[in-house]
């Protein structure tokens, strides 16, 4: 869990473009509740596929909860995805 919450971590906040499996993804990153609760919303580019997620910073430990998706969909795309510093015009 160290390494994907780190790589959320490094994702930017607000809309960015990424690359994830070869594939460009518009992506949203939210961070509310000073950081306890974040959102992401990456939708595929001209095809089908999105990624959904809410993540909880709770006193207990960080809770992960995929919105109608398997848990390990999010992980792949949050340690996988490269965002693109700017896109070209």
């Amino acid at each position: 869990m160290k390494d994907f919450l780190e790589a959320w971590e490094a994702l930017p906040e607000g809309n960015f473009f990424g690359h994830y499996k070869g594939t460009r993804y518009g992506i949203t990153r939210t961070e509310r509740d000073s950081g306890r609760q974040a959102w992401l919303w990456a939708e595929e580019l001209g095809g089908p596929h999105r990624v959904s997620a809410n993540l909880y910073r709770l006193a207990s430990g960080t809770l992960l909860k995929p919105c109608e998706m398997p848990e390990a969909v999010v992980i792949d795309f949050v340690l996988n995805v490269r965002p693109i510093a700017h896109e070209p015009r």
